[in-house]
């Protein structure tokens, strides 16, 4: 494996570790549902980590995700 792949699976690892922490040890606590665009979101952001061999690629990956985060702020704003 070279460093890059070492890294990306590193990556990947923590953002699923990330995940469990923030959706799955919440027990007592009351949830909000993922929103389809955050779950749209966070597998741009996946893509991103994973494509990033082609920058442009991995970078485009990135802004949708930044963008589709924006469009869900915004729409949960408006809905309070």
């Amino acid at each position: 494996m070279e460093a890059l792949q070492i890294y990306i699976m590193i990556a990947i690892v923590a953002l699923a570790i990330i995940a469990l922490f923030l959706f799955g040890l919440r027990k007592g606590k009351k949830r909000e549902k993922i929103t389809p665009l955050t779950g749209l979101a966070f597998g741009f952001i996946i893509a991103g980590i994973v494509f990033i061999d082609n920058r442009w690629l991995g970078y485009s990956f990135f802004g949708v995700a930044v963008v589709l985060s924006v469009v869900d702020i915004i729409f949960k704003l408006r809905k309070k």
